[in-house]
């Protein structure tokens, strides 16, 4: 599976874009069937349905990233919240040298707390620069527009909101048996301190067998739908750029 853009520079030239979308993802359990990389296929596939509506310049995914809570398992890998910060920010560096100065990390892993932290502290050197989609209301969208029967908080990890989308972009990937594997985890207010064993002995916390191709399908159009707004706020900001620049 090749999750690669194949833009060229001759494309960039030609269209000139001045957003980045950034996918982050992660490597980390999703019970037994679906795969390590879940997160960065999530990822992939919303930061690609939004390059084919919007003209913004889609870069590879990060593919590891925060995953300390799922350490019990094996597979799992994760880098420091210091090294993910980094990246973006040279990512974001790299991007403000050559003229696009604005970039949309699309974030599919809920533990990557430190995105919001960088995407604060760039807006406030530089305003309206950096966004971070989905966000919670963004998600909750979805989610009725898809008509899920699940919540979000029910359903957390590798059920029926991940699961519909890999049914959907990528069905090749789930094993058999991946969408019987349903666990209720409860009130998980301790999260940050058991990391996920302490609420499932699956790796799950979901319903996956509620997962459908058509809910998958759904959801990344309201995703897609939804960055718009993202995208308007930032123009905004160029807008009032270019005017100061007259």
């Amino acid at each position: 599976m090749d999750l690669t853009p194949h833009t060229t520079t001759a494309d960039i030239r030609r269209c000139r874009p001045t957003t980045a979308v950034l996918p982050v993802g992660s490597f980390e359990q999703h019970g037994d069937f679906l795969p390590l990389a879940t997160d960065t296929l999530i990822a992939t596939a919303i930061a690609t349905r939004i390059a084919a509506i919007y003209n913004v310049l889609l870069l590879p995914a990060v593919t590891m990233s925060c995953s300390h809570e799922h350490a019990a398992w094996p597979g799992t890998v994760s880098i420091s919240h210091q090294t993910l910060a980094a990246i973006i920010t040279d990512v974001a560096d790299s991007l403000h040298a050559q003229g696009v100065h604005r970039l949309a990390i699309v974030n599919a892993h809920g533990g990557n707390y430190v995105l919001s932290n960088v995407v604060q502290a760039a807006n406030a050197n530089a305003p309206r620069s950096m966004t971070l989609f989905p966000t919670r209301t963004d998600w909750d969208t979805a989610r009725r527009d898809a008509e899920l029967e699940t919540s979000a908080h029910d359903d957390m990890h590798a059920g029926e909101l991940e699961a519909s989308i890999l049914v959907a972009a990528y069905p090749e990937v789930l094993r058999d048996g991946a969408l019987e594997q349903d666990h209720v985890g409860g009130d998980r207010s301790l999260l940050l301190v058991g990391g996920m064993s302490a609420y499932t002995p699956s790796g799950v916390i979901g319903k996956p067998s509620a997962a459908t191709a058509a809910k998958g399908k759904a959801l990344l159009d309201s995703l897609a739908s939804s960055f718009g707004a993202h995208l308007q706020f930032l123009d905004e900001q160029q807008l009032m750029h270019g005017r100061a620049q007259k």
